[in-house]
């Protein structure tokens, strides 16, 4: 049995960090089984990150690392389509998520605009977990991000990474359909992981305004969202 190990759950969807809901949506979309475990302390994942995945014995980090050991070893069909040129967009994409992701988590963690908000929602969520616990957290996010760099930007000169990162994210999304057709790939699993983020949480940002103007990013969220029902709190 796989087992998904990955944070916990906030505002409708099954893991409140892009790269764990990501995997949750591709292990969704390709229909394979798998236990879902939400928990908070990295100590036992690999190089002390979450998600990771437990396969039999054999335990995996890195969400891109899992997707590709999944499809390997299932042997699933989801990305067999795709052209040579649509996996190097597949990849470019993927990197430009891992820079969208520093300027969502400052959102949250950082701004003092928003950080309460964040704070309250995960504590009401989950009344187990102690502000003490979260403010720490915070202190080491804080670190994240003074050597990540986006720490030392002032919030809307980080902001404005964010948004250029959805403006481009949101011209690939065709009008109908999923990135490269009809037929989601391991693309839009990632796309989702990300958007479902900042669209579902009831958290005013920047982020979160922009992609509000852009129906298509919105449908596409939407439509993966509906085939992957957040999974009950564990």
């Amino acid at each position: 049995m796989l087992t998904l190990f990955s944070y916990p759950g906030l505002f409708g969807v099954a893991d409140n960090n892009p790269y764990g809901l990501k995997v949750f949506a591709f292990l969704r979309l390709c229909g394979l089984a798998f236990r879902h475990e939400h928990i908070v302390d990295t100590a036992e994942a690999p190089r002390g990150q979450l998600p990771y995945l437990l396969d039999d014995d054999r335990k995996i980090g890195d969400s891109d690392a899992i997707i590709a050991h999944l499809i390997e070893r299932y042997r699933l069909p989801i990305d067999d389509g795709l052209t040579a040129a649509q996996r190097h967009t597949h990849l470019m994409v993927r990197r430009t998520l891992d820079d969208l992701y520093w300027v969502m988590s400052y959102s949250r963690w950082k701004d003092e605009r928003f950080w309460p908000r964040f704070r309250d929602a995960f504590l009401a969520e989950y009344p187990s977990t102690d502000a003490a616990t979260l403010d720490a957290a915070r202190e080491y996010n804080f670190k994240r991000y003074h050597y990540q760099g986006i720490g030392r930007f002032e919030p809307e000169a980080a902001y404005q990474r964010g948004l250029a990162d959805l403006e481009v994210l949101a011209s690939l999304i065709p009008a109908q359909g999923f990135v490269f057709g009809p037929a989601p790939c391991s693309l839009d699993a990632a796309l989702y992981g990300f958007i479902a983020n900042i669209h579902f949480f009831e958290i005013d940002t920047p982020l979160r305004r922009l992609i509000a103007t852009r129906a298509d990013l919105v449908a596409h969220c939407r439509s993966i969202h509906e085939m992957m029902p957040a999974s009950p709190h564990r």
